[in-house]
């Protein structure tokens, strides 16, 4: 016997559908992929189209969002950014969970010299505020959307290594896999076989927790002018732009705001209900209500 969990990914989904915030998560996710891949037909107007004589509307039936202080469409720009955060979370989060996860299993599993060397850079990350260490990272590379992705990424490692080495440890002593050295079985086949399904499960909650995280980083980058740069459209820039009009045109802020609000609320609701799911030695607090229920 291996060890593998019964589908830990196919289980979430499952249970998914019976939570109701998760499903409202959930939809709100799928209608940002769908932004994401389609935010450049849906947009109403161009992103970048300067009207100077429409500068500051505000929202109306031509401009729903209303228009900024150049006369751009804001319901275009914000479609459009949502691209962005997207592109900015998957790869982050991808950097993130491809090096921590490796990071973690060599840790985990040959423990020793290679532990204390691995995890202790790992704690030199960890030992920085996040967006102090991205700040500096993208000062160092230079702005742009590739830096703002490398550095998140690298921000985020050290969790996903402190989880994954956390599972290995747990793994490693179980029956199976000291089985499955008796026989002989070479290091990559029992990580690969048997190590790795068995912390799916964790791994699978901190990569949707991180994602929320992820969005929110890269809108302070571009709130700090170091993500994306202008003209492109980015929720954290247009946050910026629209700081000096909040009496005169809050249009400019609650709605960008408003996507990032939505977005990261869909992923930790989503993530929450992974989480109760998949870790049942964590009860949260909706879980704790409909057991009492």
């Amino acid at each position: 016997m291996s060890g593998h969990p019964d589908g830990p990914l196919r289980r979430a989904l499952s249970a998914l559908r019976h939570d109701p915030p998760a499903v409202a998560g959930t939809v709100v996710l799928l209608l940002l992929v769908v932004v994401g891949v389609a935010g450049r037909w849906l947009a109403p107007a161009g992103v970048n189209a300067v009207d100077v004589d429409g500068m500051l509307r505000p929202p109306s039936l031509d401009h729903p969002f209303g228009t900024d202080e150049l006369g751009r469409d804001v319901l275009s720009r914000v479609l459009v950014a949502a691209r962005v955060s997207l592109e900015v979370g998957l790869v982050s989060v991808g950097i993130a969970l491809l090096v921590g996860v490796t990071v973690g299993l060599l840790a985990g599993w040959y423990r020793g010299w290679v532990d204390n060397a691995l995890m202790r850079g790992m704690d030199v990350l960890f030992a920085f505020p996040v967006l102090l260490l991205a700040v500096a990272i993208v000062a160092v590379l230079g702005p742009g959307l590739l830096t703002a992705m490398v550095a998140i990424g690298v921000v985020y490692t050290p969790i996903f290594a402190r989880v994954t080495r956390a599972g290995v440890l747990s793994v490693r002593e179980q029956v199976f896999v000291r089985a499955a050295v008796s026989i002989g079985a070479s290091d990559a086949r029992i990580i690969r076989r048997h190590v790795l399904p068995n912390i799916a499960a964790p791994l699978i909650v901190q990569t949707s927790l991180s994602l929320a995280f992820a969005i929110l980083s890269e809108a302070a980058l571009s709130f700090l002018g170091l993500g994306v740069q202008p003209p492109a459209p980015a929720w954290g820039r247009m946050l910026y732009d629209g700081r000096g009009f909040v009496t005169e045109a809050w249009w400019l802020g609650v709605f960008p705001g408003a996507a990032i609000f939505l977005t990261v609320l869909a992923f930790n609701l989503v993530g929450d209900a992974l989480r109760d799911v998949l870790d049942p030695r964590q009860l949260t607090v909706g879980e704790a209500r409909r057991s009492r229920a």
